[in-house]
């Protein structure tokens, strides 16, 4: 641990469970946690029209600029703060924006394919993967990207056919053994809720 900072890896298929396991941890340890998404750092596409960006494959490794990453999430371990992107799902492409984000304690880091990198994965104390049957991570990702980022019924079905479902299986779920810990149902596993935020306590008491 770098200045007494704990950096949790929370990785899993779409729609696992793994915002709710990380919701119930930033509750536990309040004001202590810091959010980096895998998600803010899908790579720009500025040079292709919006018809382009939606035919992009957006589930490989390839979509993410995770160098950067990796740079931002070594900064926060030593102590420094970081600008990071911000990332806009209704016109698939990175925003202007950035959001300063200054390390706390805790560190959490989450996304589908942060276990894949192994520069990524050697910058985390703890790892965990939410392991969630693919009939319900459908059925989440179907009300999360209908209700919430504007997508179509059908245009979500498409995606997942064409990249979400074969990518997950070649990249996501190998990536499970890379795991500490496998936690079932994610954030709803109240035991293993328990044991992981009891492990976190007891490290962060040790430094």
């Amino acid at each position: 641990m770098e200045n007494n900072i704990l950096v949790i890896g929370i990785a899993g298929g779409t729609a696992s469970g793994k915002t709710t396991l990380m919701k119930n941890l930033i509750q536990e340890f309040d004001g202590e946690v810091t959010i980096l998404s895998h998600d803010n750092y899908y790579k720009r596409h500025d040079d292709l029209p919006y018809e382009e960006r939606c035919k992009l494959n957006y589930d490989e490794p390839a979509a993410f600029d995770t160098s950067l990453m990796v740079y931002h999430l070594d900064q926060l371990r030593h102590g420094y703060p970081i600008e990071c992107p911000v990332y806009d799902f209704t016109v698939h492409n990175r925003s202007d924006e950035t959001v300063r984000l200054v390390p706390h304690k805790v560190i959490i880091v989450e996304g589908i394919l942060i276990f894949e990198n192994e520069e990524l994965r050697d910058l985390m104390d703890i790892k965990i993967f939410v392991d969630t049957d693919a009939d319900i991570r459908l059925c989440r990702r179907i009300k999360r990207d209908v209700n919430k980022r504007g997508r179509s019924l059908e245009s979500v079905l498409t995606q997942y056919q064409q990249t979400v479902k074969p990518m997950h299986e070649r990249y996501v779920e190998p990536s499970k053994r890379y795991a500490d810990i496998v936690v079932p149902e994610g954030g709803k596993n109240l035991v293993a809720l328990g044991m992981i935020t009891g492990h976190i306590r007891h490290y962060l008491d040790e430094e």
